[in-house]
């Protein structure tokens, strides 16, 4: 339980940094290029970044977390509430009913850690989306930040 700490504060420290990683890059025409053929060269890589990773980006932004049903946190913290209670003074309906509270916790921490972990898997594939359009933009002759 010491270790759950930082590691919540790691996931969501990814979850909010992520998404600025996962921005499509600015480039610039190091060669003069028009700008009708950066708007092609564009088009081309972003095709190519597509089909080379995989990953479509619209679809990835748009994907909603699938949402988990209970995992039984709450039943299991009523059963060990209940089982303590009736060990430590026979209060087992007290027990039962401290530990469904301390599941229901425990189940919205782990839905939350959920969405954390998707979003940054989310935020992961569009900065490897973009990172080979970057590439792909480069090869052409323009400067990418």
């Amino acid at each position: 339980m010491r270790h759950a700490k930082p590691v919540a504060i790691a996931l969501i420290a990814s979850v909010l940094w992520a998404p600025a990683w996962a921005q499509k890059p600015s480039v610039y025409p190091a060669k003069g290029q028009s700008a009708e053929q950066k708007s092609t060269d564009d088009g081309q890589c972003l095709a190519w970044a597509k089909q080379d990773t995989g990953i479509d980006p619209a679809a990835v932004a748009n994907a909603q977390p699938v949402p988990t049903g209970p995992q039984g946190e709450r039943l299991r913290g009523a059963a060990r509430g209940a089982v303590v209670g009736e060990i430590v003074d026979d209060k087992a309906g007290e027990g039962a009913a401290l530990g469904a509270l301390a599941g229901g916790r425990r189940a919205r921490m782990n839905q939350a850690a959920s969405t954390q972990q998707a979003e940054a898997s989310k935020a992961q594939s569009l900065d490897t989306y973009y990172r080979a359009y970057g590439a792909c933009m480069q090869g052409r002759g323009y400067t990418v930040k």
